[in-house]
């Protein structure tokens, strides 16, 4: 736990719930932070989360995305629903830095009480997701909203962790980006629950719809046929029928159990990162930055030992499979024995 931060969390959150969107950012901005920060809002988020719908839209770069994720927001929002949106752009390889433009295409959006937008950076992370977004929805959450929007960045071949976080992924195309093996190359086939083609007053709209319909058909059998619509977004033409689908698809998840099954497998996703978080900070930095391993990376480099021998001796050892192994409660490693083979001393 934090030192001060129960009363200050206890005040954010119930500020966020109101519709404070100060509290619900700050309260971001400490899941961002990473490490005890982290920890410490999300244990305590946790009780108030498993309430909200979460749609994930995802889709090639300049598929519309953004454009689509307001006119979306719009029809919810004329239905009284909070909506919150988490949208993800890349982050430079070289820089390190993101441009987060998603709020200028949904600027309007963010003036209203019942809507809040936070743009983040992938920080290098693949999957199409900022390494704080699971713990951004969980804010969002519970600080009352009925509905949360994942925009990912723009679909590769990897750019799938959507399916990850999302109860339901919107897959958007668009006509003119190449022949119809690109949808199957970018493994968008197998993430989507529903599709659709932006931009649909473009000559080559339907056509595209059709190649899709046309690829899904070729899909396990045993799967419901997943719905293929047309839209335009910029237009407004179809958004309210995206809209309903979108929601009809979600009460079929719900109805046929499917719903639960992918937020079981969702937990355990975010469980086992934790977990291997947790075992990077306490026991592989300290190992990385000790004398000891300074020393091995010297003997892999001259191959007179081999590091996949070495890595195997490090995992049985720190798995209670070797001797000499000690955990102590201060969270330092300690590795007994020298020699070619052995693991020394890490501090």
């Amino acid at each position: 736990m934090v030192p001060g931060m129960t009363d200050n969390f206890a005040a954010l959150l119930e500020r966020g719930r109101t519709g404070d969107k100060r509290a619900v950012a700050r309260l971001i901005s400490h899941i961002e932070q990473g490490g005890e920060m982290a920890r410490s809002v999300l244990t305590q988020l946790w009780p108030h989360t498993g309430r909200a719908r979460i749609f994930g839209i995802t889709g090639p770069p300049g598929a519309g995305k953004s454009t689509l994720t307001n006119a979306l927001t719009k029809c919810w929002r004329a239905k009284g629903l909070r909506v919150g949106i988490i949208a993800v752009d890349p982050t430079s390889p070289f820089t390190g830095g993101a441009i987060l433009g998603d709020r200028v295409r949904v600027g309007d959006f963010t003036l209203e009480t019942g809507g809040f937008i936070r743009s983040m950076g992938t920080r290098g992370q693949l999957g199409g997701l900022s390494p704080a977004t699971a713990g951004a929805v969980h804010a969002l959450d519970a600080c009352g909203y009925d509905l949360i929007l994942l925009e990912t960045v723009g679909v590769g071949q990897s750019e799938v962790a959507v399916m990850e976080i999302a109860d339901l992924v919107l897959v958007l195309n668009v006509p003119g980006l190449g022949d119809d093996v690109q949808a199957i190359k970018a493994g968008i086939l197998e993430i989507g629950d529903l599709f659709a083609v932006n931009k649909a007053d473009r000559p080559g709209a339907d056509r595209t719809a059709n190649e899709l319909r046309a690829m899904l058909e070729l899909g396990e059998e045993e799967k419901r046929p997943l719905p293929v619509l047309l839209v335009s977004a910029s237009q407004g033409t179809g958004v309210t029928e995206l809209c309903e689908e979108l929601e009809r698809q979600y009460l079929l998840l719900d109805g046929n159990g499917e719903l639960a099954r992918r937020r079981a497998l969702r937990l355990r996703s975010e469980l086992l990162t934790l977990v291997r978080e947790g075992i990077e900070q306490r026991l592989l930095r300290p190992l990385l930055d000790s004398p000891m391993f300074a020393q091995s990376l010297e003997r892999f480099q001259s191959r007179t030992e081999s590091p996949y021998r070495w890595a195997e001796k490090f995992v049985t050892q720190i798995s209670g499979g070797g001797p000499g192994y000690e955990l102590h409660k201060s969270r330092s490693c300690r590795y007994r024995g020298q020699g070619s083979g052995g693991f020394g001393e890490v501090v």
